[in-house]
């Protein structure tokens, strides 16, 4: 989630358990505490990929987080004796204010390595977006009323309340996420077709409107739209997945860890001389997030793996077309007409690197 979402979350959390003893210092520690993880962005890495694949790594793993947790609850209890701490209080604060900022990424779709060293495939479960006014407001207004009128008893409930709100939304997130892939697997069942796997990621700022993705066993992607208040089957396209082109990057360690960490959710195009690489599980069809020029033609037609640069177009900024917003967002509640899919996906798929 987002650092401001990350920063009320840990004020609210320490606000709550440390609140009585601290005061309104317990809010600016615990926002403090809150946004620490993300501090893995100031690491600079040589390439795109890899600032995609080892950002919530390490700083982001419940095993490295409960021992500094740990550790600074020894610490502030050998340091400030007398000031009402208990070690074990100490300890339960930093351990949900810093193992609650993974967990809440673990919510979006990005991937969280919530287990490293271990190398498991990051954590994905794709409940909310990234920015979510639903989830954040509420933890707003409870820190903003325990800063002016104190952490009180009242204000303390408040911001119980709005911990347990967020909790049970991210809960509605996962509910609405199954349904559409359940929603949408029943029409893919009903067409006769066979998907080897489905998934539903949100649209920005709701959890109401779903794309949802289906690959088949040949190799393509069904890639469509679903909402709770839907009546009808959901719109969808097939697409390829063009994975005769991913033989050009069989030697290439980053597209094995791009593989690895986006659990395989790759498109292939070959642009012009260039081969891009596309992550299908963030943005709106066709306007995807992350895209990568990974490989280029030398002048007899063999592909070369290039260090991977980011595909002109791409990036956070690129799903926020306004226009696109307002369809999606009139997508919720009414189905016709369909969202424009396959002229999304003329229209930014086969962007060449000179298009403005």
């Amino acid at each position: 989630m987002d650092s401001i979402t990350q920063a009320l979350l840990g004020a609210a959390l320490q606000g709550t358990v440390l609140g009585r003893i601290q005061g309104r210092r317990a809010l600016l520690y615990g926002a403090a505490l809150g946004t620490l993880p993300d501090l893995d962005v100031i690491i600079r890495y040589a390439d795109p990929v890899s600032q995609m694949t080892y950002h919530r790594g390490f700083s982001h793993s419940l095993f490295v987080l409960t021992g500094l947790a740990l550790l600074l609850a020894w610490l502030v209890h050998k340091c400030w004796p007398g000031k009402g701490y208990t070690l074990s209080r100490l300890f339960v604060a930093f351990w949900l204010v810093l193992v609650t900022h993974p967990l809440l990424d673990a919510f979006t779709v990005y991937g969280t390595q919530l287990f490293w060293p271990l190398q498991a495939t990051p954590q994905s479960w794709a409940a909310v977006f990234i920015i979510d006014p639903v989830y954040t407001l509420p933890l707003l207004a409870a820190v903003i009323y325990a800063i002016f009128k104190g952490v009180t008893a009242k204000a303390t409930r408040l911001l119980t309340l709005a911990l347990v709100f967020s909790t049970a939304y991210l809960g509605f997130g996962l509910a609405g996420r199954m349904a559409a892939e359940q929603r949408f697997q029943a029409a893919l069942d009903q067409q006769g077709i066979v998907a080897s796997e489905v998934r539903a990621v949100p649209f920005a700022f709701n959890s109401l409107v779903w794309r949802v993705l289906a690959k088949t066993q040949e190799g393509d992607y069904y890639e469509g739209i679903s909402s709770g208040f839907d009546r009808q089957a959901p719109e969808m396209q097939r697409l390829p997945r063009n994975l005769q082109l991913a033989k050009a990057l069989a030697g290439s360690p980053l597209h094995q860890r791009l593989r690895w960490f986006t659990d395989d959710w790759l498109r292939y195009d070959q642009v012009g001389d260039a081969l891009v690489v596309t992550d299908l599980r963030m943005g709106i069809p066709g306007n995807y997030t992350f895209r990568f020029n990974m490989a280029h033609r030398d002048r007899q037609g063999h592909w070369v793996a290039d260090v991977p640069s980011r595909w002109q177009g791409s990036g956070p900024g690129s799903m926020f077309n306004g226009n696109d917003l307002r369809l999606i967002w009139r997508r919720i509640v009414d189905q016709q007409p369909p969202l424009p899919l396959a002229a999304w996906t003329d229209a930014y798929m086969r962007q060449a690197p000179n298009t403005p």
